[in-house]
């Protein structure tokens, strides 16, 4: 059904980010048989991105794929009918007023994590890849990819071409971007309170990646553009979905937050755009919470309140 989430086992078991994830899928008969020999016929189905996989394990089949953002598979010869062309055109027009979300790292785990969790929500994504070819065997036809310098600024118009929102899942994307014209909402992964309060040779080994979130946040908080900058306890490979949350103060630099559950938030955080800005910590705790849009307004309520 649509906008179903994603079986946990999917996202953490090492199957969802193999690039190579690719099936194809042979039906074989029997043709001649000749005394000990037999010969047979394998008529080989055209492959099929791992997402085709998921969606299809996911919604039961691969009729609702088109309804996720990607055509309709080809033909071996690549034509199609009259009556397709036409389809995909009145499609194109019905999500004309359907804005893109843009993900500045499609390569980090997290990245991906929001990807597929935003395709199965039918959302358009953009992302930005370092290895187009790699990420495409991933993902398909379901996303826009795009690789590209972040201070180049004629890029970057392109790239933002059509985008209404932005999440930044990693460090040093930001701090470089120097206009985020056309953005109407940055939403930003942050783990700078981790990186404060570390020490010793941890802290010498945060250096440079607290400089970049650091970075990171004074350049949203300066940008002019609604943000929701999330600061996530230390990030952990550990499946979503167990586990309530902690929205306390200080709950970042002494808890930890599943990678799983981080990109649900960052997800859950376009759907409240707040008039200026909103900061919040979060790690894994005992509040559970249903109502992610109610959530973050008591939590912009309380920010409101502490000025």
């Amino acid at each position: 059904m649509a906008g179903s989430s994603l079986p946990s086992s999917l996202l953490t078991q090492g199957v969802l980010f193999s690039y190579s994830n690719q099936v194809s899928e042979a039906k074989c008969q029997l043709v001649v048989t000749s005394g000990k020999r037999s010969l047979v016929r394998c008529l080989a189905k055209k492959k099929i991105s791992f997402v085709d996989q998921i969606l299809d394990y996911i919604e039961g089949g691969p009729k609702l794929r088109k309804w996720y953002g990607a055509p309709e598979l080809l033909p071996k010869d690549g034509t199609s009918s009259g009556e397709d062309d036409e389809a995909e055109e009145q499609q194109e027009e019905d999500d004309g007023s359907k804005e893109t979300v843009f993900i500045t790292d499609g390569d980090s785990d997290v990245g991906q994590m929001i990807i597929l969790q935003l395709i199965v929500k039918g959302t358009r994504v953009k992302a930005l890849v370092k290895d187009k070819r790699k990420a495409m065997e991933a993902f398909g036809a379901y996303v826009e990819l795009t690789s590209g310098d972040a201070s180049d600024e004629r890029f970057l118009r392109k790239a933002f071409r059509g985008v209404g929102a932005l999440i930044s899942p990693t460090e040093g994307f930001l701090s470089n971007v120097k206009s985020l014209k056309g953005v109407k909402h940055v939403v930003l992964l942050s783990q700078l309170s981790v990186y404060e309060s570390s020490g010793g040779i941890e802290a010498m080994m945060n250096s440079k990646v607290k400089k970049l979130a650091e970075g990171d946040e004074k350049a949203v908080i300066s940008s002019n553009v609604p943000y929701t900058i999330i600061r996530t306890g230390k990030l952990e490979n550990s499946p979503g979905g167990n586990l309530g949350f902690n929205f306390s103060m200080g709950a970042a630099a002494k808890g930890s937050l599943s990678k799983e559950d981080a990109a649900r938030i960052c997800i859950e955080a376009l759907s409240v755009i707040p008039p200026t800005g909103l900061i919040f910590e979060v790690s894994n705790g005992e509040e559970a919470v249903s109502d992610w849009e109610g959530e973050l307004m008591k939590l912009m309520q309380r920010q409101s309140q502490n000025k």
